[in-house]
């Protein structure tokens, strides 16, 4: 199994959250808002944190459990849909998973 994370531009989040549903087997889906620094599309998505001291924009995190033989479509999916028009729109990460137990089961 592997985890996708993917830290996008707040923006387009519900698109790529549309296009992974509609791509099929996504059931361990969770997102995340805050405040990041990648390139903002323009000056009205940026804000001062005056807790970080500098520049930031809204951002998700969408971190997503998958079989390994489904990762390289919804990485497609996920870089197709987060798109921005800028060069560096987010990024994706691909993590092994070494164990995945279920909560509620005494095996």
């Amino acid at each position: 199994m592997k985890v996708i994370k993917a830290f996008i531009h707040q923006h387009r989040a519900a698109d790529v959250i549309q296009a992974l549903k509609a791509a099929g087997g996504v059931s361990n889906l969770f997102v995340t808002t805050g405040q990041g620094m990648l390139v903002a599309i323009d000056a009205g998505e940026q804000h001062y944190s005056m807790d970080l001291g500098d520049t930031v924009i809204r951002e998700c995190k969408l971190e997503l459990l998958c079989e390994d033989e489904q990762v390289d479509a919804l990485v497609a999916v996920v870089r197709q849909h987060a798109r921005t028009g800028k060069p560096e729109a987010g990024w994706v990460y691909v993590t092994d998973v070494i164990q995945a137990i279920p909560i509620g089961t005494s095996e």
